[in-house]
Formats: structure tokens, C-alpha cells, sequence
């Protein structure tokens, strides 16, 4: 069980996640949310941003914003990206601290007292890194033979899209 943070009242958090494919994930989020957030803060807001996801993601997100009052829900034209679904999420945030999280639960919403009691012992930014990774075989792979390139090239780099760059 995570501990229990009193975050004195003048504190209030806005929650931000980008969705994407989320409509399996989303609703499970929220009601740990809802059990998170009102134990550390008595004003919160859970902000959903739907980055064009092409399952039912928006009708999740609809539906819970019908049903709780501090579920906000924004709906992005198209896929933008993980990033610029945040930022939009993150300029929508009315309240002081604003966490991020992901919809597919791979970080605990419990954890976020954590987070916010490092905050508390003065430091301005805080994140969370799981101890151990959780993605499949292909990406390990990929990520280590890319871990092994850079120690073997440590003047090459890779642009979006993979192309290999060489600082001179």
C-alpha cells in the first residue's frame, strides 16, 4: 500500500494523460485516481487528452466525464503525439502542481504521493522510473543494440525516424 501524504490544502493538483488505444485502460485509471487524489489534495482535476486514438477511447473518456465532476476530458483532431497531447493537457491544468501519467497503468497512480512528497522536501521537479522495465522482447532488443551503438559510436547519433547522424 503506498503511504499516505497529507499535501497541505493550498495544494492542488491537476492530473494530465495522454490517451491513446486507452478505452481498455482508462476507466480502471480514473477509479484509482479517484481513490489517490482526494487522500492528498481536497482540489484535484483529472485531465484526459484523446490524441486521436482510433478505438472507443472518447466514449471512455464522454462517460466518465459525465459521471464525475473532476474528470475533464480534451479530444485532439488527430494523433499528435505523446508530447503534444501532454502540452495541451498540461496548459488546460488549472491548479498548482500538475502530475503526468500514462493511461496504460504501467505507473501506479499510488505512487503519486511519493512524488509529491519529494516535492515537499523542496525539490522543483520529481519523476517516477520503474525499477524494472516492462516492455516486450523486440523493444529490449532494440533498445540495447541501440545502447551498444552509441558506446561503440559515441559520435552518432539518430534523427526521428532512425536515420544515423554523425557529429563532426
Amino acid at each position: 500500500m503506498a503511504p499516505t501524504l497529507q499535501v497541505p490544502e493550498r495544494r492542488s493538483i491537476s492530473v494530465v494523460t495522454p490517451v491513446y488505444n486507452g478505452e481498455a485502460s482508462v476507466g480502471e485509471l480514473c477509479r484509482r485516481l479517484a481513490e489517490v487524489l482526494p487522500r492528498i489534495s481536497a482540489q484535484h482535476e483529472v485531465i484526459l487528452v484523446n490524441d486521436g486514438s482510433p478505438d472507443r477511447s472518447w466514449e471512455m473518456i464522454s462517460e466518465l466525464c459525465s459521471r464525475s465532476p473532476v474528470v475533464r476530458g480534451l479530444n485532439l483532431m488527430r494523433n499528435y503525439g505523446q508530447h503534444n497531447a501532454l502540452l495541451c493537457g498540461i496548459r488546460a491544468a488549472k491548479y498548482e502542481l500538475v502530475v503526468t501519467i500514462d493511461d496504460d497503468l504501467q505507473h501506479p497512480p499510488e505512487e503519486i504521493p511519493r512524488l509529491l512528497a519529494r516535492l515537499e522536501e523542496g525539490f522543483d521537479v520529481v519523476y517516477g522510473a520503474p525499477k524494472a522495465e516492462q516492455n516486450g522482447l523486440m523493444r529490449a532488443l532494440a533498445s540495447r543494440s541501440r545502447a551498444i551503438s552509441l558506446l561503440l559510436f559515441p559520435s552518432t547519433c539518430c534523427l526521428p525516424g532512425g536515420r544515423p547522424v554523425s557529429a563532426r
